[in-house]
């Protein structure tokens, strides 16, 4: 990985690639403000030739229109003047796999490079990242057959014959881990392989094609929890019962992504009686925490042990921005 960010948009020297960013962290851990000083930043320092950076968005849940509220979606005051692409791109109604996107963003970044721009990937959904940069497993599809019967298998059924029949694959995985044990129990079966033979075969990965900059934002863990209760309180106040209230107008299935997002189910049953507005905005604010800690372990452990991790307590974007220039080579 490239540390100094070259101000030539079209070509790193270090590497004879295109620039790519990327700030990757947890919910409410202020990546997406430092995005935008990275951007900005970037801008200042090549205004002679009129360089552009580009955010470009790698969260699950602000790819959907539907969403502003509940997925933080950057308002224009908060995109400081940056061009941001992937907000808000998809309907609710269809859902966005991680193939997906990584689509759609290797289109945005050819492009972003083609119109002699950086671009600055910001998110924290870790398998969007890892399939943009590695590539997809090609997977044959499922069975119909094999599928319904591992689906309806108990949990702890499916380890137990993910165990014996891909033993790799169940020692990585919690016992408990429901969606992860049959996926890999119905490949196993269903293609006569195992996830780590299709694993080794990822393809469509850009990742040897870019010069990648990449930085992870890991705050105090205490300080981030706040920051999530806090956020959820303010997503209520700011009108999210009525995003769900719209959301649930549309009679959408109950399965698809946009319905489970955080804070849908929380206010699905407030609106619905089931559950106070203070009961809601305690499983909201419960439901943040919980994922902030998944992809706080997450960003930890999986990406590339030479990605640069930047800790800190202080939220202010000047303080972490100054940690991040430094990181990449702007100091």
């Amino acid at each position: 990985m490239s540390t100094a960010i070259s101000l030539d948009a079209t070509f790193d020297p270090a590497t004879g690639r295109p620039p790519v960013a990327l700030i990757a962290g947890p919910t409410a851990s202020g990546k997406s403000d430092c995005a935008v000083a990275l951007a900005q930043e970037l801008e200042r320092r090549g205004q002679d030739r009129k360089l552009r950076a580009i955010v470009l968005n790698a969260d699950a849940s602000q790819v959907y229109a539907d969403l502003a509220v509940l997925s933080a979606r950057p308002s224009t005051e908060d995109m400081g003047g940056i061009e941001h692409r992937l907000f808000g791109t998809w309907d609710g109604a269809q859902a966005c796999s991680a193939a997906d996107w990584a689509g759609a963003a290797r289109a945005e970044i050819a492009q972003i490079h083609a119109e002699g721009a950086v671009p600055i990937l910001v998110g924290g959904t870790g398998l969007y990242i890892r399939t943009l940069l590695d590539g997809i497993a090609p997977v044959p599809p499922i069975d119909p057959v094999v599928r319904e019967e591992v689906r309806s298998l108990p949990v702890s059924e499916a380890y137990a014959a993910l165990s014996a029949e891909d033993p790799e694959r169940a020692a990585r995985l919690a016992p408990a881990d429901g969606a992860r044990v049959a996926r890999a129990l119905e490949v196993v079966r269903s293609t006569g392989h195992g996830l780590a033979h299709w694993q080794a075969r990822c393809e469509g990965g850009i990742g040897g094609q870019v010069s990648l900059h990449a930085a992870i934002l890991l705050p105090e863990r205490t300080a981030l929890y706040q920051r999530c209760d806090l956020r959820f309180a303010r997503m209520v106040e700011r009108g999210a019962v009525d995003e769900v209230h719209a959301l649930m107008a549309r009679k959408l299935d109950p399965d698809l992504p946009v319905m489970r997002a955080i804070g849908v189910p929380e206010l699905r049953a407030l609106i619905g009686g089931e559950i106070t507005l203070e009961a809601a905005v305690a499983r909201g604010a419960q439901a943040t925490r919980n994922y902030a800690k998944r992809q706080f372990t997450w960003l930890r452990h999986q990406p590339p042990a030479d990605w640069p991790r930047i800790a800190y307590d202080d939220f202010s974007t000047n303080a972490i921005r100054d940690t991040l220039f430094h990181k990449f080579g702007l100091t």
